[in-house]
């Protein structure tokens, strides 16, 4: 490490932003075949993959018949046929090594009765192309993505992977060689001290995981604020179909606090205020198993027809009730456990109060499946590399099916870390831009010495409340206009803020306002990108486009920031074909 005008300048083969199952999947191949360090804004058991609970998607058949031809085209079908295939048909195909490597790095997956790993039912997954719900699901209780963690962890310190915790990566660093624009590392700020470093890389790899926050009622912690999608995106690279979020069907009433679908695996059925079980009307076949999108959708029409529950009919019920309180507390106990803490209810003996809840980022930066970041429709970053939920492959399309993001970060976690570290042991290392640092320490310094009027907690409030109002299942012309209009005034709100601790040390005043110059880059994207699209396909619904229109839009779209010659920034919105194998698209039903 050397000191330059107090910036600390590291040197790396390969940099991996972010420490949550992408990151830590990554860490574990790229340190076996290069000098790696991992930078993460959080403890790496913090992450927000501790959160995840219902399982992880592998075609392994230990319980009923199943192969990976059916798991990939119910991914297809799920994502609303915007997905790539063949990534899909990589994802399913690896989904079984993948569960099996955890299960040999020492992940107490859920057994048989003979002893191999359990697997239950989840929405949108089904034997022979959409016959009947099949149980693919691998699980540990309903904690599997706190199992994930910890094992992936625990392997990381026994391979001896080198990690930077609370250094925040605020931006990447690309430099021009022989006209080609070249990964050369990536500039962090050290929680603890205040301190700005510089890591200079041969290859990079963002896993810095989903942007949820700029939503009110979401399932994502305060730390998904985009924070690799944004610095991405300054740098001149695309976003892909930002507009595709995905609200899960059962967040708990008010606060978006995760109750997975696992319960519904597990036979927990939705109900209205009548007790009728409303998913039979919507999707006779898969009823309550329907993919997310589907479901939540099905529960704000019941809510706008007037069957909501409660006093003022703003959400509908999860019934556990009729399951034995055995089968709860064996397979259910963190999400029954939630019920009884922040609602005060007995899972055991009454229903518990939903609704949908923001939860998962379909859109990201675009890869190939390599893992390799695209620069434009086809040419990739030279050593930069994205993977989980910061990246779009696109894996997921329109909608994800749940489960598929734990097993996203493992395949494509692997993948993205056997690639920048093969990459890195015969590239060189891309010289450094003058004054690498220049951009964050002009930024925090402006932010330190800001006198402005504005408080970042009332803007992050003003844009919670403005994509919960205009951006959530049902979208319009109108709603979506509403929202770009008044993003684009916070944005100028944003530039009058002041941080009230002018400190150096574990100054969370300061990063939150950095965190909201990302959430408000990001919010525009999406609500851009959801206006221009005239179409109703997985999670983006347009009620006054509501069907799908392939022929105008099966497309993914491409966000790009432009930069005026006075300054003004804007969205230049560009599109790219979806890649298509096996599989044509048709109408979807459950």
């Amino acid at each position: 490490m050397s000191n330059v005008n107090n910036v600390k300048i590291h040197k790396y083969d390969t940099v991996i932003v972010g420490a949550g199952g992408a990151g830590m999947r990554a860490a574990i191949e790229a340190t076996k075949r290069s000098r790696t360090a991992v930078l993460t804004k959080l403890y790496p058991t913090r992450s927000h993959t501790g959160a995840a609970q219902g399982g992880m998607a592998a075609a392994l058949a230990n319980v009923e018949e199943d192969n990976w031809e059916w798991h990939t085209f119910d991914t297809i079908k799920g994502g609303d046929y915007l997905v790539d295939q063949d990534a899909a048909e990589i994802l399913a195909k690896e989904a079984i090594d993948s569960v099996l490597d955890l299960e040999k790095m020492g992940l107490p997956f859920n057994r048989t009765p003979n002893g191999t790993i359990d697997q239950r039912r989840f929405g949108g997954h089904s034997r022979n192309h959409g016959e009947a719900p099949v149980r693919r699901s691998c699980y540990a209780a309903d904690r599997t993505g706190h199992m994930i963690l910890q094992t992936l962890y625990q392997n990381c310190v026994k391979e001896g992977v080198e990690f930077f915790n609370e250094f925040y990566v605020l931006d990447l660093l690309l430099n021009e060689v022989d006209g080609i624009k070249k990964t050369a590392g990536v500039v962090a700020y050290e929680l603890a001290t205040g301190d700005v470093h510089v890591f200079q890389a041969k290859a990079v790899v963002f896993a810095s995981g989903g942007n949820g926050k700029f939503f009110k009622v979401t399932s994502n912690a305060h730390t998904l604020t985009g924070d690799g999608q944004a610095a991405a995106f300054r740098r001149g690279l695309p976003l892909e179909d930002m507009e595709f979020f995905q609200f899960h069907p059962t967040g708990i009433w008010k606060m978006g606090i995760l109750l997975t679908e696992g319960a519904r695996g597990e036979g927990g059925i939705l109900r209205n205020k009548d007790g009728e079980r409303f998913m039979e009307k919507y999707a006779p076949v898969m009823k309550d198993l329907a993919s997310r999108d589907v479901v939540s959708r099905a529960i704000y029409t019941e809510i706008r027809e007037g069957r909501g529950c409660g006093p003022e009919g703003d959400h509908v019920y999860l019934d556990l009730t009729h399951l034995p309180p055995e089968q709860l507390d064996a397979k259910l106990p963190d999400i029954t456990e939630f019920a009884r803490t922040y609602l005060g209810i007995e899972p055991y003996t009454d229903p518990v109060p939903i609704q949908p809840t923001a939860h998962y980022a379909m859109g990201g930066i675009p890869t190939n499946v390599r893992g390799q970041v695209l620069a434009d429709n086809e040419t990739p970053v030279p050593g930069l590399y994205a993977a989980g939920e910061v990246a779009c492959v696109s894996v997921h399309g329109a909608n994800r099916l749940g489960t598929n993001s734990l097993l996203d970060i493992n395949v494509f976690g692997r993948r993205a870390g056997i690639a920048a570290a093969e990459y890195a042991d015969t590239a060189e290392y891309v010289e450094l831009p003058e004054e690498p640092a220049k951009f964050v320490l002009d930024e925090i310094e402006n932010l330190r010495d800001a006198t402005g009027n504005e408080r970042v907690f009332e803007i992050r409030k003003a844009l919670q409340e403005c994509m919960d109002k205009n951006v959530m299942v049902f979208r319009t012309e109108q709603t979506l206009k509403e929202a770009v209009e008044e993003i684009g005034a916070l944005r100028k709100r944003f530039r009058d803020i002041s941080v009230q601790d002018k400190g150096k040390r574990f100054n969370t005043d300061l990063l939150e306002a950095l965190e909201l110059g990302n959430l408000l880059d990001l919010a525009e994207v999406t609500a851009v990108s959801a206006l221009a699209r005239k179409e109703s396909r997985g999670g983006h619904y347009r009620e006054d486009f509501p069907n799908r229109d392939d022929v105008n839009f099966m497309r993914h779209t491409m966000a790009y920031r432009e930069v005026g010659d006075d300054g003004t920034e804007s969205i230049r919105l560009d599109y790219k074909p979806v890649v298509q194998t096996r599989y044509q698209p048709m109408e979807r039903k459950y």
